[in-house]
């Protein structure tokens, strides 16, 4: 074969070699974000199931086996977390139900879920409405502390809506099973006060006395031992935070 003959098989070697890398550079990210965006639902396997099954029973919507097969009860497990947050109580963990879930990889991006309702997950809060339900937790929990009592248990359960150990919506923290005793036992709907709707607007607002808490607690009450193995920060009122 000539010189010219091999130079010429080389050129057409790389010029393959470069379409190839390029194509697989396109279309990488594209599988990527196609299996990042998978829908899930009854019938689904694998280890996207067994994720959401994991984040379900840590907040305490899912008391099956977590296996990565998406059953009856990952099926009525998905629709109690929709329908506390005010999504399409479908059973069917799309683009929406997945950002409440904090299965989008960790990034923040904004969303649309049910009823129009605009937010940024983790870590979602809205406004006014928002306002309202972490005011009347504040007045469930803390109606007999001082205003800055009001203003840490409002800080606390923001900070909880901050941190991947939680739902990551205002009222999927506020409605997790059993974590407020006023939201469980009702106390939590009495009338408002103007206190408490200042405190939660401040606690929007990003202010909190309690330096990152995301626990608090009466030590004048029962309790669960496990409470006393966290990491106490300040006491404010009658009231213990920790983190």
């Amino acid at each position: 074969m000539s010189t010219c003959g091999i130079v010429k098989k080389i050129k057409v070697a790389m010029l393959s070699t470069i379409i190839i890398i390029s194509a697989a550079l396109i279309l990488l990210p594209s599988s990527a974000a196609q299996a990042q965006d998978k829908t899930l639902y009854w019938g689904s396997r694998g280890s996207e199931v067994t994720a959401l099954q994991q984040k379900l029973k840590q907040w305490g919507y899912y008391h099956g086996f977590v296996d990565g097969s998406y059953g009856s009860a990952t099926y009525q497990a998905v629709r109690d977390f929709q329908r506390k947050n005010g999504l399409r109580a479908d059973g069917i963990v799309g683009a929406n139900t997945r950002a409440a879930l904090g299965m989008g990889g960790g990034q923040n991006k904004t969303v649309t879920g049910g009823a129009d309702r605009k937010y940024v997950a983790p870590g979602f809060v809205e406004t006014s409405r928002d306002i309202q339900l972490l005011a009347r937790v504040i007045e469930g929990e803390a109606a007999n502390e001082p205003y800055y009592g009001k203003l840490a248990v409002g800080a606390v359960i923001l900070n909880r809506v901050k941190s991947s150990a939680f739902p990551n919506t205002l009222s999927g923290v506020v409605y997790q099973p059993h974590a407020f005793e006023s939201v469980t036992n009702g106390q939590y709907a009495r009338p408002l006060t103007n206190e408490s709707l200042r405190a939660a607007s401040q606690a929007m607002a990003g202010m909190d006395p309690t330096g990152g808490a995301t626990f608090f607690w009466n030590p004048s009450k029962r309790v669960s031992p496990w409470i006393w193995t966290r990491n106490i920060i300040t006491s404010i009122g009658r009231h213990i935070f920790a983190r």
